[in-house]
């Protein structure tokens, strides 16, 4: 064998106790699991690691991946694999870099700079998902997923523009999915308080989503408002799943803003309402109070009709200035949840041109008392300075919102994590340490064995992963041995590129990425497309 965990408590990913038993792994595959720990100890390893005290888990899937550019721009990707992450999906909130044309490219590198950089001189060599596809297989350091991204394919077809499709642009627009879908992407995404995926009518979405569901995918949408209206848009999309038979999943799963503070139990309702109605229903979350985006995500939809050039346009418009500020301070807009803007709860967390950098750190409002102006002209002035490129932190979550989401029946782990800027969330360095350290441990929320069923079984389920996802005789070996006592996220909003600990080993398809706790060079990492039996591989 290559490798031998001998004495792990393997908590094997199926909500199941845990038990004692030794592992062993051949050709990036488990082929032992042995409780009575004599037979695999006899045939011997390359490597034999003693894990006594130590858990052996499946390697954790993020179902909730900012990752696009970053993963391939900079290999090394610690904050994943450093916090047992060994699959990722990508193509979130219906905005990424394939399907494009060189129009389509380059107004999404600006749009998309806030969530991936541009880094200098990175290659956009792909216009296709299976150029994206292939361009991961050239090594990277966790294996990745995609889906098809809605707003991409509108902004090819339609346009920029706030208006409703054509029959004719619909077709186009499935024909391009499906191709996508036949590529190997898992799904689809929206991002329906993001230009331009939120000008589609939901008799588009709908008509995209047979396609997703013929072709064995699911749904991922960033629904239309997590604020005013949050329960709302989980109905429309959670009706949408019903009517077209798609399998869906709602990710980032919050019910955040103050008009939502306790009240995760009536998204749930309507969700375990689905659920007994036969929808295939599924959720992720993170661990955390304040979400993350970016600035110009808070712009009213009609500023962003056009795309990123018409945006800028509108901001040094004096006229169209005023209405936005108006509109952000006293009416509420689509782009901020239906809510009106609360400068204290938003957090300058990157920014892309220099000289910008002092902004980093500190709230609209801050900065607005530090120089005497007003909090609207400091962010559209930022916006302007920065062409778009800025993302924020949004100080609006609820606790108890969070704790009753992550105990549901359909949860799974996503971490939203945004890889760039000065001080990122720490999602992206410390999702998964911090649910088994503070909501398993600490507080006793969930046991070891259904937390880690939540980050590795049940999405892979979602996924429909073929055998991966379980430490079980035949599955790929995508492994994490942790320290259930020591194990957590150090990851903090003043310092949040910090690696967790109580990590020791984090195999890809048993290729060590993290060994003695520390990244290794190794790039075992692969798209894992969807094949013609529907299953993923």
């Amino acid at each position: 064998m290559d490798w031998l965990v001998r004495d792990a408590l393997v908590v094997d990913g199926t909500g199941a106790p845990g038990f004692v038993a030794d592992v062993g792994v051949t050709a990036g595959r488990i082929t032992a699991v042995d409780p009575g720990r004599r037979d695999v100890r006899a045939a011997g390893a390359h490597r034999t690691v003693d894990a006594a005290g130590r858990a052996l888990t499946p390697g954790f899937i993020d179902l909730h991946a900012h990752s696009d550019v970053q993963i391939l721009a900079n290999p090394d990707h610690t904050a994943k694999v450093g916090q047992g992450v060994t699959l990722e999906v990508l193509g979130q909130d219906g905005l990424s870099l394939a399907p494009v044309d060189e129009r389509t490219r380059d107004a999404l590198r600006t749009q998309l700079a806030g969530w991936n950089g541009d880094p200098p001189g990175f290659a956009y060599d792909w216009d296709s998902v299976a150029g994206y596809l292939d361009r991961l297989d050239r090594g990277i350091a966790c294996h990745a997923a995609y889906l098809v991204p809605q707003g991409t394919l509108r902004l090819l077809v339609v346009g920029p523009d706030d208006r409703p499709a054509t029959p004719a642009e619909q077709a186009r627009m499935a024909d391009l999915l499906a191709r996508g879908l036949r590529e190997g992407a898992l799904g689809m995404s929206s991002g329906l308080t993001y230009p331009p995926s939120m000008y589609a009518d939901d008799a588009e979405l709908a008509a995209l989503l047979r396609v997703v569901a013929a072709h064995g995918g699911y749904y991922s949408p960033h629904t239309r408002s997590y604020g005013e209206g949050a329960l709302e848009a989980y109905a429309e999309v959670l009706d949408l799943a019903r009517a077209t038979g798609c399998p869906l999943h709602l990710t980032h799963a919050t019910m955040n803003f103050a008009p939502n503070a306790g009240r995760a139990g009536e998204l749930l309702a309507l969700v375990d309402a689905a659920l007994d109605d036969g929808v295939d229903v599924t959720l992720d979350s993170y661990p955390y109070l304040p979400g993350s985006t970016t600035l110009s995500a808070l712009l009213p939809s009609w500023a962003f009709s056009g795309g990123p050039d018409a945006a800028l346009a509108r901001l040094a418009d004096p006229a169209d200035r005023a209405r936005i500020v108006h509109e952000l301070e006293h009416v509420g807009t689509d782009g901020c949840h239906g809510c009106v803007a609360d400068w204290d709860t938003i957090e300058v967390s990157g920014v892309q041109r220099p000289g910008l950098e002092d902004r980093v750190g500190r709230t609209i409002a801050a900065i607005a008392r530090g120089e005497g102006r007003a909090p609207g002209d400091v962010f559209v002035d930022l916006l302007r300075a920065d062409r778009l490129g800025t993302t924020i932190l949004q100080h609006v979550g609820h606790e108890e919102n969070v704790r009753a989401i992550m105990t549901h029946r359909a949860h799974c782990g996503g971490s939203d994590g945004i890889l760039v800027g000065g001080r990122p969330h720490p999602r992206a360095w410390g999702t998964f340490p911090r649910y088994l350290a503070r909501y398993v441990r600490e507080l006793g929320l969930l046991t070891l064995e259904d937390c880690v069923h939540h980050l590795t079984g049940r999405p892979a389920a979602r996924l429909r992963l073929a055998a991966r996802g379980l430490v079980r005789p035949g599955y790929a070996a995508d492994l994490v041995l942790l320290d259930p006592a020591t194990i957590r996220d150090v990851a903090t909003f003043d310092d949040p590129r910090r690696q967790a600990e109580g990590i020791d080993l984090v195999l890809v398809d048993g290729v060590a990425v993290l060994d003695d706790g520390a990244r290794t060079s190794a790039l075992p990492g692969r798209a894992v497309r969807r094949s013609a039996d529907g299953a993923a591989r």
